[in-house]
């Protein structure tokens, strides 16, 4: 899903080159943060044993890619850059309890970041909004109106009821999942977590530029999805992206001692076109597969659809929000929602932007980054690396 925007030629202009009267030059755009073609643009937290720690510059921090030393052009605070925030919520039928909690939190999260005043001030902040179950569902695409996207939240859990009795694409029990996660009725109670978590990288933050994060709140466990894990964390690192991620203990998970099965997949789709649901052919369902999933853990190949194997929910989403510089988060009970909300959206409001330009030129290859404190008791977070895509 992307939201191209449209040049238009003006004859004046190449008339006046053809006479040599001045040509009327385009009005400016508004303006945004835009790294040069070969500049890297990390967002960085620091912290010590006090919080936050501020005022600090270039000369504060070590950088390396792939352990050669880089310069840093600047290491700057940018709290009026705007931010273009997604919100993943896991309705599957293992989350149901927590669902009205969730749904509390992320509004209250709404309010703070997208005050109702929010026209009157700098900043043009956008959110948009997306639950998965079975199925990846877009609620509501980036907007900057509270008002729609806490319309969508309120009714997540009810839409999610709706999505799970209606007829879905025709499939057989091995490319919904197994009979034995078949809710009561035979609804299927299978979690696409990296479908979503590709989806939201791939088709809407990729082609936004600057600030941009995705708040992912799930038990972790995956049962049906197409992608893998590394995929899905693949395509976040593509679209520069940090990922803050809310682990809850599903209720599966807590009758079976924190462990969850994972359902194995195929791992390719048969194409983008067919990615939400009512666009022809939503997930799964669409759309033609591979052959062979990589499973839970991320390494390995499995056999195909059908392979069972028990996967730590916990452990998925710290290794998601490690890899890509965002912050794990482990609600212990449902009330601690709103306090985690809060605690990163402050998170996001105190990071400081560090770019650098790399010593060698964009090879479409993943690289290492390495941002190091002048002192120990700092606690440095960032993106473990980049992909130097080639322009």
């Amino acid at each position: 899903m992307t939201h191209p925007r449209t040049c238009t030629l003006i004859p004046a202009i190449l008339l006046a080159l053809a006479t040599g009267l001045p040509a009327q030059q385009p009005a400016p755009e508004t303006p945004t943060f835009k790294a040069h073609a070969r500049e890297v643009l990390l967002p960085v937290s620091v912290h010590d044993k006090h919080g936050f720690v501020a005022g600090l510059g270039p000369a504060d921090f070590t950088l390396a890619e792939d352990g050669r030393p880089q310069t840093i052009k600047s290491f700057t605070r940018e709290t009026d850059l705007p931010f273009r925030v997604g919100l993943l919520v896991d309705t599957s039928r293992s989350m149901t309890n927590a669902l009205e909690a969730e749904r509390k939190a992320a509004a209250k999260f709404i309010h703070q970041m997208l005050p109702e005043d929010a026209a009157s001030g700098k900043r043009d902040d956008q959110a948009f909004l997306l639950h998965f179950d079975r199925e990846v569902e877009l609620l509501q695409d980036f907007t900057g109106s509270p008002a729609k996207l806490l319309r969508e939240t309120e009714d997540m859990g009810s839409t999610r009821t709706a999505h799970n009795e209606r007829q879905g694409p025709e499939t057989t029990d091995n490319e919904r999942g197994r009979s034995g996660d078949r809710g009561p009725g035979g609804t299927n109670a299978g979690t696409t977590l990296y479908d979503a978590l590709f989806l939201a990288s791939d088709e809407l933050m990729k082609p936004v530029k600057g600030r941009k994060a995705l708040i992912v709140f799930s038990d972790g466990v995956d049962r049906s999805s197409r992608e893998s894990l590394n995929d899905a964390i693949d395509a976040a690192d593509r679209a520069g992206l940090e990922v803050f991620t809310i682990y809850f203990k599903g209720e599966e998970q807590r009758q079976m001692g924190g462990m969850g099965g994972q359902q194995g997949g195929n791992n390719r789709r048969g194409g983008m076109g067919g990615g939400w649901p009512g666009s022809g052919g939503g997930w799964p369902g669409g759309g033609s597969g591979g052959s062979g999933y990589p499973s839970g853990g991320g390494s390995g190949r499995g056999s195909g659809r059908g392979d069972s194997v028990k996967v730590d929910g916990r452990k998925i989403l710290e290794q998601i929000a490690k890899r890509t510089g965002g912050q794990f988060f482990e609600a212990k009970k449902k009330e601690n929602l709103e306090e985690i909300y809060t605690q990163i959206l402050d998170e996001l409001r105190n990071q400081y932007l560090l770019t650098y330009t790399p010593d060698k030129p964009a090879d479409g290859e993943y690289h290492k980054v390495l941002v190091k404190g002048k002192k120990d008791d700092w606690t440095v977070a960032t993106r473990e690396g980049y992909y130097a895509e080639e322009k």
